[in-house]
């Protein structure tokens, strides 16, 4: 299961229609369950489509602190792959067959491409709304335990009062936007080395 972070003004509706809104039409069929703070979009083929073989796969955005998590779940492609033995078959017999197979083979290679598309969706609307994986405004500061004043992550003192600031400060990584501690070489969510 593939999971991103994204932080910022953005919220798990605003991801699941944008999602509804792309892939609820020509041969797939997308639906939203599920309550305002966590969401399931499942993205299926059609019943009635006439062409190529049968895919799903579910998308999971929950609410997070300042922010979504999308975990994107395992598409189911053996519909896709039995069509595609299918086309081979045929090509075999008779290679003038592929002619007639032509829409089943399009519609195969794009149901194959599904993940990376709707991660392209996603993007687009998260950097719409101007969210990304980079930690937001509020979490990207840390507040003085002694005067209450915000200060920027990078600071080891409070700029009003001098008191020491936490040893502990939090940073994102730059793959996935999982929110990582300190001494974390390498990203427990996407395993991306960290500099």
């Amino acid at each position: 299961m593939e999971q991103r972070v994204f932080h910022g003004n953005i919220t798990p509706a605003d991801v699941a229609q944008a999602l509804l809104a792309e892939f609820n039409q020509g041969n797939l069929r997308a639906q939203i369950l599920g309550e305002s703070d966590h969401l399931t979009v499942q993205i299926a083929t059609s019943q009635s489509s006439r062409s190529g073989g049968q895919t799903a796969l579910a998308v999971d955005i929950q609410k997070i602190e300042d922010g979504v998590l999308v975990q994107l779940g395992q598409q189911q492609w053996m519909g896709v792959a039995a069509s595609l033995g299918q086309t081979a078959i045929a090509a075999l017999m008779n290679p003038l067959n592929l002619l007639g197979r032509l829409d089943d083979i399009a519609q195969d290679i794009q149901n194959l491409q599904l993940n990376e598309k709707v991660w392209g969706v996603i993007g687009q609307k998260v950097q719409a709304k101007g969210a990304s994986h980079q930690l937001s405004e509020r979490l990207s500061r840390l507040t003085c335990e002694y005067c209450g004043s915000a200060n920027p992550v990078s600071e080891a003192s409070c700029a009003a009062c001098g008191a020491p600031l936490g040893s502990a400060q939090p940073r994102a990584c730059a793959k996935c936007g999982y929110v990582l501690t300190q001494g974390e070489k390498f990203c427990p969510n996407c395993g991306q080395q960290q500099a």
